[in-house]
């Protein structure tokens, strides 16, 4: 009997310990809608209790030549359409680091380009996340129905686990 208690706690230590290292580094995608921001203060809570780094991104998708076939547009207006999402990134992760001034452990921010899952992906895999906490929906509304959307993307393809947050 003595034997399986000590079991059961080491198996309850061995849990605990993964616990604390999945959590040690999380990136936290963020586009400004509610479910980015639940995403957030989900992994605000996991990065108090386990002494995380929060690495907050956002991923704007610049007009590109493909997107642009149907709809002919001149080189300065499509320059001009990325800037402007560049500023909107920018504001987003203002917001975030509004609402990080409280947390205590590391944070870091960054803007990135390109497409969400595979930028969110790449990056999960450059700053070493232990794992991606995400919000299930974004601002992309119909076309997520369409195209599948950004969180079952990342949740599929990523090498770490993917926290999904509604």
């Amino acid at each position: 009997v003595r034997s399986s208690a000590a079991s059961d706690v080491y198996k309850r230590q061995a849990l605990l310990w993964r616990c604390v290292v999945m959590f040690k580094k999380i990136l936290v995608p963020v586009d400004g809608s509610e479910g980015s921001w639940r995403a957030l203060d989900t992994a605000v809570e996991l990065g108090k209790k386990f002494g995380g780094e929060l690495h907050v991104i956002n991923v704007i998708q610049p007009y590109n030549n493909a997107a642009l076939l149907a709809v002919p547009l001149d080189h300065a207006t499509v320059s001009q359409g990325n800037s402007e999402l560049e500023k909107i990134g920018d504001k987003v992760l203002e917001m975030a680091q509004e609402r990080l001034s409280t947390y205590e452990g590391e944070t870091k921010f960054s803007l990135e380009v390109g497409h969400p899952s595979e930028r969110i992906i790449a990056m999960a895999k450059k700053t070493g996340a232990d794992a991606i906490i995400i919000g299930s929906r974004g601002l992309s509304g119909i076309a997520e129905f369409f195209l599948g959307s950004v969180s079952s993307k990342v949740a599929q393809y990523a090498n770490v686990p993917v926290l999904i947050v509604k």
